[in-house]
């Protein structure tokens, strides 16, 4: 699948694609921060049939009903992909002793083996979070590795079982 990216000067950027069923899609980032859904006219595909626009908090919101069940699936795949290694989701407490503090602070992948793939926090999920990525009482971590790892991680994050 093919993305386009057109700049708008003046406007922002555009994006782009073309569904398996034949229909144009875009989504235009205005330099405000906000974002246009655009659907192309089946018979014109350069003509705009309806547009949608979003708010900060709506784009935030659509992306996360879009992009959180893609990483998910990802990680499905891996774990089926590699013996041994599986995911589990740990919850960071407000009594955790890495409440506030960051995933480098954790040594997580070097004490344990295993990877910490994602955190979701208030409904929204960051995949890839970085080692300055500072974890908050409530946070959901997902955690990649083997069963020993995992366990390892869920003892310094100071989960009690509740987060999985």
């Amino acid at each position: 699948m093919d993305l386009e990216e057109t700049s708008l000067p003046g406007i922002g950027l555009r994006h782009d694609f073309m569904t398996r069923g034949g229909r144009r899609v875009g989504v235009v980032s205005h330099r405000d921060g906000t974002r246009e859904l655009v659907f192309y006219r089946a018979d014109d595909p350069d003509a705009v049939a309806t547009s949608v626009h979003l708010v900060t908090e709506e784009s935030d919101m659509l992306a996360e009903l879009l992009g959180a069940p893609r990483i998910v699936e990802r990680l499905a795949k891996l774990v089926d992909q590699v013996e041994g290694i599986t995911s589990e989701t740990l919850l960071v407490t407000p009594r955790s002793p890495y409440d506030g503090r960051t995933i480098a602070d954790t040594a997580a992948r070097t004490r344990t083996g295993a990877s910490i793939v994602a955190v979701s926090r208030h409904r929204e999920m960051v995949p890839s979070p970085t080692p300055d990525f500072r974890f908050a009482g409530g946070d959901r971590v997902v955690v990649v590795g083997t069963p020993e790892g995992i366990a390892a991680v869920r003892e310094i994050l100071g989960d009690t079982g509740a987060g999985s």
